[in-house]
């Protein structure tokens, strides 16, 4: 079965997707370009999707997935693709989903993030979070951050991931990356361990409870640079969403360190382009005094308009300006960027005091949500392989 697997996701390589979903009792789906396209017409049984679950993973790996109903694993197909896996259990049995980790590293200028974005790899110690929706992107800009300090300074860079996605060659700087369940028990383990172990620059793979956020800011207070990632929609929310997970009696001591350590936040949506591609859209906060006081007083709700009126001088820049300069760019479509937009009718009124009229077609494929691929045939695969 594991070779059933492999069709697929080389088919899903050749097609440059990112996700590719297995389902016992349905057909297999691909994600091309934001879409999810069927990608052939047979069907998968649940012998089928379990014979392949079993292929790849050993017995400790499967006793994990029986009692916690859900496995985080990284799959390596070859050397030039490497996926981060999830299987868990749904009504009809097993299902999976693989999405491909780039074993190349691109760089800031390759994902045309804003140049603001490499100041962060010149930051000495406190907090930079990066912040999204699942599949945003978060991994890969957080990668190539990592990438451009080990190219420039001689650190030594801890990563706690759940999975490891983008593997690290040390270039200038030392890098330990540590798998949360293989190489630790917990980032609530892993976290303080880090700093027992001479960091420079500790990567936390996400702030999932007020633990790890309490550790996150220790490190950042003690002088440390520390990265994490969030899913929420823009700074404002990601900083309220760190304070408010702590009881009502602590929030004003987080809000107070998260003030004095905060270095800015990156947060970022995946549109379509016009040449039927997809773009990082970024909404980049970058600290200043006024925003280091903003946090400090509970003042977020100005948080917005100050990295609105900050873009020419710190190269902030909210979501609703990041979408007027692609779709004046050409790059994305005006209707797309107001659907996108945080403030659709403020964009809309931009747009119309600029007296643009027209825009690009959207290029990208609306089809039907099948596309065309090998038709593999399911039952050439032994239950047995």
């Amino acid at each position: 079965m594991k070779e059933l697997l492999n069709k697929f996701l080389n088919a899903m390589v050749a097609k440059k997707g990112s996700d590719l979903h297995l389902k016992a009792s349905s057909q297999v789906r691909m994600r091309i370009n934001g879409d999810l396209k069927i990608a052939s017409k047979n069907i998968l049984s649940a012998k089928q999707v379990e014979g392949i679950v079993n292929s790849i993973t050993n017995e400790e790996m499967q006793e994990k997935l029986h009692s916690h109903k859900s496995l985080d694993f990284t799959y390596v197909l070859d050397e030039n693709s490497r996926f981060r896996a999830n299987v868990f259990y749904q009504m009809n049995g097993l299902s999976a989903v693989f999405r491909i980790i780039p074993v190349k590293i691109p760089n800031i200028e390759q994902l045309k993030l804003p140049d603001v974005i490499k100041g962060f790899a010149d930051v000495q110690r406190g907090l930079i979070l990066v912040t999204g929706v699942t599949g945003s992107g978060k991994s890969t800009t957080l990668a190539a951050i990592l990438d451009r300090i080990n190219e420039t300074y001689p650190k030594h860079i801890i990563t706690l991931e759940d999975p490891v996605e983008f593997v690290h060659k040390d270039k200038k700087c030392l890098i330990n990356q540590r798998s949360i369940g293989q190489d630790s028990n917990s980032f609530s383990d892993a976290l303080p361990a880090a700093l027992r172990e001479d960091p420079d620059i500790i990567l936390v793979g996400e702030m999932r409870d007020t633990e790890t956020i309490d550790l996150a800011l220790h490190a950042a207070n003690t002088g440390h640079l520390v990265f994490s990632t969030l899913h929420t929609l823009d700074a404002k929310e990601t900083i309220n969403r760190v304070i408010g997970m702590f009881p009502e009696q602590e929030q004003n001591r987080v809000r107070l360190s998260l003030a004095s350590v905060l270095q800015g936040v990156i947060s970022q949506r995946l549109v379509k382009t016009t040449d039927g591609g997809r773009r990082a859209v970024t909404e980049v906060m970058v600290r200043t005094s006024r925003i280091e006081e903003l946090i400090a007083e509970n003042r977020d709700f100005e948080i917005p308009d100050t990295i609105a009126e900050g873009k020419e001088i710190y190269g902030s820049q909210t979501f609703d300006q990041h979408l007027f300069d692609l779709a004046q760019e050409g790059v994305i479509t005006e209707e797309l960027a107001l659907q996108n937009a945080s403030s659709p009718s403020d964009l809309k009124l931009k747009f119309e005091g600029i007296g643009k009229g027209s825009t690009k077609k959207d290029g990208s494929d609306g089809g039907s949500g099948e596309m065309e691929l090998e038709a593999f045939d399911f039952k050439e695969e032994s239950e047995e392989e």
